[in-house]
């Protein structure tokens, strides 16, 4: 079972989180972080960008270096332009290598460009491998109950791909994009057995909207109707969700418990 953290807020959730990627980085400066986008990792982010630009105690030193660190996305569309903002790409410059101060040439986004698309799956796959796999991989969860872009249907033991996004998985995403037709159909995304790879899931949920994807993924059966139930397979993994996310678990006091007694040593 996930070990599940109930936090008041996304903010607090970011904090927590952001703790445990510091220490991380400054036991191994060049660990590798998987990233992710939407709006459930940008806490993190923000948190970890404030440490940085004002060198916050956090335990070990001042501030955070991600200057040798290095980074993999989880999924791109497919089709876009080179350049466009709402890619990927154009995200996580914004929201990670910027102020983070990741050195843009150790960043990873899948090609999600026409040409070469055949096999852009396996050069990410080889790429992934050759850095020695993600030291920690951050998740958010779609009200398909997809983490990536890996949509109902994908098998648990699936690798970087060209995959079709849901109607509901684009309806979802056409707020970034000026009209809903604009929303690419296909993606490349990690497999589910590619994110399974990573030594410690991180899975941040957060709202209402989210609460039965959450359950489901957490308590639910394990079946690739539900994508992220393959979470359940993983050894070590930190679910990260608000109270209202939470709303459905049923075994939330519990959860509760197990974190108000946990030891401090013990960490995410």
């Amino acid at each position: 079972m996930a070990e599940v953290v109930i936090v008041d807020s996304g903010e607090a959730a970011g904090r927590l989180v952001a703790d445990h990627i510091a220490e991380l980085v400054h036991l191994n400066p060049e660990m590798v972080l998987g990233v992710a986008t939407g709006s459930s990792p940008l806490s993190v982010y923000r948190e970890l960008a404030r440490r940085r630009s004002q060198g916050v105690d956090f335990g070990r030193s001042q501030g955070v270096d991600f200057g040798r660190a290095w980074a993999f996305a989880l999924d791109e569309y497919v089709g876009l332009p080179e350049g466009h903002p709402q890619s990927y790409r154009a995200v996580i410059d914004r929201e990670v290598t910027v102020p983070l101060g990741f050195d843009p040439a150790r960043v990873n986004v899948p090609d999600g460009g026409d040409e070469g698309i055949e096999s852009t799956g396996e050069r990410y796959e080889e790429a992934l491998v050759a850095r020695g796999g993600v030291d920690l991989q951050l998740l958010g969860i779609g009200t398909t109950g997809h983490i990536g872009f890996n949509e109902p249907g994908s098998s648990f033991g699936s690798l970087t791909r060209v995959k079709t996004l849901t109607t509901q998985t684009r309806a979802d995403n056409a707020r970034f994009f000026d009209s809903p037709d604009e929303v690419p159909i296909h993606c490349v995304t990690q497999g589910l057995g590619t994110i399974l790879r990573a030594r410690h899931l991180v899975l941040l949920a957060f709202g209402e909207a989210k609460a039965k994807a959450v359950a489901a993924a957490v308590e639910g059966a394990m079946t690739a109707s539900l994508p992220g139930s393959a979470i359940q397979l993983h050894e070590h993994v930190t679910v990260v969700i608000d109270e209202a996310a939470a709303s459905r678990l049923e075994h939330a006091d519990y959860y509760r418990w197990a974190q108000d007694h946990k030891p401090a040593w013990q960490g995410i």
